[in-house]
C-alpha cells in the first residue's frame, strides 16, 4: 500500500476523531436531531444562572413547582452571586455551567433568567462529556445563545421555555395562562408530544410544513450571525420574539434575516410576541409587524403564523428546539404539532 495515500485517508478521521473529543463542532445541519432522554419522576434538574443576576428567594417559586412534579434539585453555584449585572463574573458562570454539562448525576439545566451574559462564556464550554451524554437545556431570550449552539454544533435538541423568574410566587393567583405555559415546560420534559393552538390572524399565509423547530429571539439570532453559534435555518421551521425594540430596529433585524439568507430555504416561518417601544415625536416608522415580515418573505411560498404564544410574555409556552414539527396554517385554527 502506498504510505502517502495510507496517511492521506486516516489522517481525516483522526482529525473527526480528535474534534469529537474536543466537543468542537461537526458542521452537519441535516444531521438527524438528538433527542436528550426525557425525565422521570426522581430526576435531577440543575438551576443555574449564565446570564443575569437572581436571588435564592426569587427561584424557590420555581424550586417548589419542579418538586411537586416529583424532581429533585441541584442549586447551582451562581445563585445568589452578584457582579455588577451578572449572576457571577464570566470565570464563576462558566464554571457553574461547566459543571452541569459534565455532571452525569443531572438529568436537565433550567437556567435561572435570561438577561446578557452567555455569549461571554459560550466559546470556552467544553461540551466533550455533554454530547456523550445529552441532557436538557431550558431556557430562552439570551439561552437563545445556547439553543443556536447546540442545533448548528450538534443537532442536540433542547427547550425554549419560561425560566425561574416566570414562577409565580402565589401559583393559586396565576393567571390561567400563566399556568398553562408553566405546566408545559414539565410536559415537554416527561416527553410528552407537544401541540399548540393558535388563534388565526388574517394576515396568515397559509400552508402545510414539517422540519426541524429552530428560534428564539431575534436581536440574540442577529448577534450571532458569522460566529460558531450562528443559527442554520435551511429547511427548518424557525420562530422568532424579541422585546423593548423599536419598529425600525425590528425592520433591520428581518433585513438581517433575510440578507443572510435565513428566511430563504425556511420550511415555515412562526412569529412570535413582540413587546414593541413606542416610536417617538415624528420618527414614526410607518410599517406594522406583518407589513414588516411579510415584506421580507414576497416570493417565498412557505407558511407564515403570527401571534404564536411565544416570547416575553404570559403566553411564552415551551418548544422542543431540534425537534421535528409540523406546522399547518389554515384560517380557522392554526396548530404547531410535534411530530
Amino acid at each position: 500500500m502506498n504510505r502517502k495515500n495510507f496517511l492521506s485517508s486516516i489522517v481525516p478521521a483522526a482529525a473527526t476523531l480528535n474534534a469529537i473529543a474536543k466537543g468542537q463542532q461537526l458542521k452537519n445541519p441535516e444531521e438527524k436531531p438528538i433527542i436528550p432522554a426525557y425525565l422521570k419522576e426522581g430526576d435531577t434538574i440543575g438551576i443555574t444562572s449564565p446570564a443575569g443576576y437572581i436571588t435564592l428567594a426569587e427561584i424557590e417559586p420555581a424550586v417548589s413547582k419542579l418538586k411537586e412534579w416529583g424532581f429533585q434539585i441541584s442549586i447551582g453555584n451562581t445563585i445568589g452571586k452578584k457582579y455588577f449585572t451578572f449572576g457571577g463574573t464570566d470565570e464563576e458562570r462558566l464554571a457553574d455551567f461547566q459543571e452541569m454539562l459534565d455532571d452525569k448525576k443531572l438529568d436537565a439545566i433550567l437556567c435561572a433568567r435570561g438577561g446578557y451574559g452567555m455569549i461571554r462564556i459560550i466559546d470556552k464550554l467544553d461540551f466533550t462529556q455533554f454530547i456523550k451524554h445529552p441532557k436538557w437545556i431550558v431556557g430562552f431570550s439570551d439561552i437563545t445563545i445556547i439553543h443556536s449552539h447546540l442545533s448548528k454544533n450538534y443537532s442536540i435538541a433542547s427547550i425554549h421555555s419560561k425560566m425561574c423568574n416566570s414562577f409565580p410566587d402565589d401559583w393559586a393567583q396565576a393567571e390561567p395562562v400563566q399556568k398553562e405555559s408553566i405546566e408545559s415546560i414539565n410536559k415537554c420534559l416527561s416527553g410528552q408530544k407537544m401541540s399548540y393552538a393558535v388563534l388565526p390572524n388574517p394576515q396568515n399565509k397559509t400552508g402545510i410544513a414539517s422540519g426541524v423547530l429552530v428560534g428564539g429571539n431575534l436581536k440574540t439570532i442577529e448577534s450571532l450571525a458569522g460566529s460558531d453559534s450562528d443559527l442554520v435555518t435551511t429547511n427548518k421551521i424557525l420562530f422568532v420574539e424579541d422585546t423593548g425594540e423599536y419598529m425600525y430596529s425590528i425592520d433591520r433585524m428581518f433585513w438581517n434575516l433575510k440578507r443572510s439568507g435565513k428566511l430563504t430555504n425556511l420550511q415555515g416561518l412562526i412569529i412570535g410576541g413582540f413587546k414593541i417601544k413606542k416610536d417617538e415625536g415624528d420618527e414614526e416608522f410607518g410599517k406594522t409587524l406583518e407589513e414588516i415580515v411579510l415584506e421580507k418573505v414576497a416570493g417565498y411560498n412557505y407558511p407564515v403564523c403570527f401571534d404564536f404564544p411565544v416570547g416575553h410574555q404570559k403566553n411564552n409556552v415551551a418548544l422542543k428546539c431540534g425537534v421535528i414539527h409540523k406546522l399547518d396554517v389554515n384560517i380557522t385554527e392554526p396548530s404547531l404539532k410535534e411530530m
